[in-house]
């Protein structure tokens, strides 16, 4: 049974000049792991549109948008011995998903040199 569904769009030149123009905002955003993982590509707006549109996605997808108990840079996506990429939390973020008890997350990223986008289907 599907416990949410979420979807974004990201406009990758928007993100990146938001992220050239605010300090920390990277850093709010992104975890470490992420930076080094985006810094490290070629067309790394790219990337980093990419993980954006994940993490709208999933709070999306469980409902509760950005709110409290959730940090954006707690919600990680990652890659595994495939590339296939998976949604990893950490902090107060992982305490407030697992109490909301959702099952298998499902994951897909999207991207071009102008437009990102990352659909999340949650399963129960």
């Amino acid at each position: 049974m599907i416990f949410g569904i979420g979807t974004d769009l990201v406009d990758v030149e928007r993100l990146a000049e938001k992220m050239e123009k605010k300090t920390g905002f990277k850093e709010l955003v992104f975890s470490a792991d992420e930076i080094i993982y985006c810094e490290a590509r070629t067309f790394k707006y790219e990337h980093y549109a990419a993980r954006f549109a994940a993490k709208e996605s999933f709070l999306k997808a469980i409902g509760t948008g950005w709110s409290k108990g959730t940090a954006f840079n707690e919600i990680e996506v990652v890659n595994d011995k495939q590339g296939k990429p998976e949604l990893h939390f950490s902090g107060i973020t992982e305490k407030t998903i697992e109490a909301l008890k959702p099952g298998k997350i499902f994951i897909s990223l999207s991207h071009t040199k102008t437009m990102a986008s990352a659909i999340v289907i949650i399963e129960n």
